[in-house]
């Protein structure tokens, strides 16, 4: 079974945890194990996630049987404008819809934030698998980039959009 809660400040180590888990899994036949550790400790250093926390970003852990696998992170840029930061699975939790589950639950809690009409936005690498996934949740193309991140490194992503 499925379940997910907030999370809190004082949850920054086990989102941490999770992402060393999950993003280098992610990323693995995409990125260099450098710009991998790079992008670990500019998103997901304990002190990057304390920030964000501060910064507005709403953190949803999910747990599959009682176990944390997963998260998403949610914020909201604009009047009627939220970004969906991060969703990962740990890999040995992938394909049992624990992602479905943190996307469907951050549309709910945006409804919930924003019951008006309103868009939610992300970036997808433009290898990234998960990309099928966002087109089979109703999120199309809106636009792309190369988005520098500094130590030469570039983030080149797809945007995605889905007006709710």
């Amino acid at each position: 079974m499925i379940t997910s809660e907030e999370a809190s400040y004082d949850d920054y180590a086990l989102i941490h945890s999770m992402a060393r888990k999950a993003f280098p899994a992610t990323y693995a036949a995409i990125l260099t194990p450098e710009q991998i550790e790079y992008m670990m400790d500019m998103m997901y250093s304990p002190e990057v996630v304390r920030r964000q926390f501060d910064e507005g970003h709403r953190y949803f852990i999910a747990s599959y049987d009682g176990i944390p696998c997963g998260y998403v992170s949610i914020q909201q840029c604009g009047a009627d404008l939220f970004h969906l930061h991060k969703i990962y699975v740990i890999p040995e939790f992938q394909g049992r819809g624990v992602g479905g589950y943190l996307f469907d639950e951050a549309v709910r809690r945006i409804r919930e934030m924003h019951p008006e009409p309103c868009r939610v936005e992300l970036n997808v690498n433009r290898f990234n698998k998960a990309l099928g996934f966002y087109e089979h949740k109703g999120m199309r193309r809106v636009g792309q980039g190369d988005f520098p991140i500094g130590n030469g490194y570039f983030m080149n992503d797809y945007i995605m959009g889905l007006d709710i």
